[in-house]
């Protein structure tokens, strides 16, 4: 096969010093077809896929060497087996010659790039990911349903919510919406109020959606307790501390409900601090309010719903941390928000939210937090599964 990639003799060497990692495999000689499809499988499902080495010992990373007749057969039967995977993936090879004393040896080097069809399969239909230098199967339902997600071929929002129905939507307040999206009622537009949800994708097969239960649903977390708001004033910069100067309740209710009392956390416990206004003025919040309104908004509208966890806001004397489940989605990178190259993770919510929050979906949020906070840091923490917001206080 053609390659288009390329590694010199140097670079490869470096990399087989670092030895066996969940982006880099060695293989003495060809193993048979089905440990070299789970191999394709896991590399494909993971983050930035990887290579395999091909005459390489993988115990010691001793170069032992293929002939060609060994590298011509490689090649064609890997190809096989990457036609073999469910979706089939593309891959490519190329040979590089080391020189272990006055011997030259051949090694057979395979990418596998990370998929964009994910989840991909055995022909069995296993499901395999990296984990280290080795390869796990998933049977965790949440586990696939995020490779799904990775994908865009499952949005979490728009599934539907086991055990619902419309009797848990909260009528008024879809009527409100309605109205502040079209300009009349749904009656106005001749459609019956269960018409009006299946419109809207709050309602579908007579379950409610995600979106329609976070947004219209009357108790949310009576359903999905984890999508909640968990808050805590420190003293201190440790939150592992269990010193705190107000622990609120969980914050509970709909996204609308979630952005306003979330909001309200940080101004009740916030410092004011006066600049030029009068002794009787309350001054100015000590975080910009236009950062932590984009800020909290994002984590709410962004957030991983796969992930039951609940969105968390930390305020400690030397900053406020805002911690949202799941990573950046799709390779997308600090650098890439920062300019404002949005990948939309929830696509009805997004959609609610720019006729109810002061949400434009239009990926300038972070710009406009910055521009109004210049030292705000943002960290993906993809092992951990989670986006980190943290913001400087002026102490």
């Amino acid at each position: 096969m053609q390659s288009e990639k390329y590694m010199n003799t140097a670079e490869l060497m470096d990399i087989i010093k670092g030895g066996e990692t969940s982006k880099v495999q060695f293989k003495e000689t060809l193993p048979p077809q089905e440990s070299i499809i789970k191999e394709i499988v896991a590399m494909s499902n993971s983050l930035l896929g990887g290579i395999i080495l091909f005459g390489v010992k993988d115990k010691t990373g001793e170069i032992a060497g293929l002939s060609s007749e060994q590298i011509e057969y490689a090649d064609r039967k890997i190809s096989e087996c990457a036609d073999n995977v469910k979706p089939p993936v593309y891959i490519q090879t190329e040979t590089v010659s080391v020189d272990i004393g006055e011997t030259r040896k051949y090694i057979l080097i395979v990418y596998i790039d990370e998929g964009v069809n994910k989840p991909y399969k055995t022909p069995q239909g296993e499901i395999y990911v990296k984990q280290g230098s080795n390869k796990r199967l998933l049977t965790d339902n949440a586990e696939i349903m995020r490779l799904f997600q990775k994908s865009r071929n499952l949005l979490a929002d728009e599934m539907e919510v086991y055990e619902t129905g419309i009797d848990d939507i909260d009528e008024k307040a879809f009527a409100d919406y309605f109205i502040k999206e079209f300009g009349q009622s749904y009656y106005s537009k001749g459609l019956s109020f269960e018409e009006s949800l299946r419109a809207k994708k709050v309602l579908r097969n007579g379950q409610l959606t995600l979106a329609g239960l976070l947004f219209f649903g009357k108790n949310p977390q009576d359903i999905k307790p984890a999508f909640a708001i968990k808050a805590a004033s420190f003293f201190g910069n440790d939150i592992s501390s269990n010193n705190y100067r107000n622990k609120p309740d969980d914050i509970k209710g709909t996204i609308p409900d979630l952005f306003e009392q979330g909001m309200k956390f940080f101004t009740n416990n916030l410092r004011y601090i006066q600049k030029s206004e009068s002794f009787n003025s309350k001054g100015e919040l000590e975080i910009s309010r236009i950062a932590l309104e984009e800020l909290l908004q994002n984590a709410l509208v962004h957030r991983d719903y796969f992930k039951n966890a609940p969105i968390r806001l930390f305020i400690l004397d030397d900053r406020i941390e805002i911690i949202s489940p799941g990573a950046l989605p799709n390779s997308l990178t600090v650098e890439d928000i920062k300019y404002g190259n949005p990948v939309i993770r929830n696509n009805q919510i997004v959609s609610f939210s720019t006729h109810v929050l002061p949400f434009s979906g239009l990926g300038s949020g972070i710009r406009r937090a910055l521009t109004a906070q210049p030292d705000i840091e943002f960290i993906n923490d993809a092992a951990g599964e989670q986006f980190i917001v943290k913001i400087p206080k002026k102490i």
